[in-house]
C-alpha cells in the first residue's frame, strides 16, 4: 500500500510492508522517487529494516544485488555505483551510530559525497545538527509488530 500527501516539510510517501521482501520492494520504488542529489536521514530502531530497504534501492539502480548490501555499522560508509534513467548514480549508505561528535563526523566528508549524481542515506544522522541541515528528506521505518513495517518517506519540496 502506498499513499502520498503534502506536508509543511514536503511530500510524504507512506508504505506498509509485511516481510523483508516487501521492504526490498519499497526500496526499489524509491529508486523512482529519489532524484539526485539527495541526502536522506534513514531512521528506525535496530532491526527495523533500514539496510533491507537500501538493498532494494541498490538493486533497482543496478548498483548491487541485495545479498551484496550490508550494514555499514563498522565501516561507516558503503558506496555503490549504478544508473538511474540511463545516467550514472552513486548510492552512499552511511551509518554514524558509532560517531560521538561533529569533529569525528567532519572526517567522514559527507558534504563532499553530495555530488550532483549522489543519493546519500544516513542512518542515525538525526543525532547531528550538521547532517539535519544537509538533509533533503527522511525515511522513517517503524515496526508494526512481527515483520510488518510502516515506512514514511518525506521529501522536501
Amino acid at each position: 500500500m502506498t499513499n502520498a500527501a503534502p506536508t509543511a516539510q514536503g511530500k510524504v510517501h507512506e508504505f506498509t510492508t509485511h516481510s523483508g521482501a516487501d521492504t526490498i520492494e519499497v526500496g526499489r520504488k524509491l529508486a523512482h522517487l529519489l532524484k539526485p542529489p539527495q541526502l536522506l536521514l534513514l531512521r528506525g530502531e535496530l532491526g527495523t529494516g533500514k539496510t533491507t530497504l537500501v538493498k532494494g534501492l541498490a538493486q533497482a539502480l543496478d548498483a548491487a544485488e541485495p545479498d551484496e548490501v550490508t550494514s555499514p555499522t563498522f565501516t561507516l560508509l558503503h558506496e555503490y555505483e549504478g544508473t538511474r534513467e540511463g545516467k550514472p548514480v552513486k548510492l552512499y549508505h552511511v551509518d554514524v551510530y558509532r560517531l560521538e561528535g561533529e569533529r569525528q563526523l567532519e572526517t567522514l566528508g559527507l558534504e563532499e559525497l553530495l555530488t550532483p549524481d549522489a543519493l546519500v542515506l544516513v542512518e542515525w544522522g538525526d543525532k547531528f545538527k550538521s547532517i539535519r541541515k544537509l538533509a533533503t528528506g527522511e525515511i522513517v521505518i517503524k515496526s508494526e509488530g512481527g515483520d510488518a513495517r510502516k515506512i514514511a518517506v518525506t521529501l522536501k519540496e
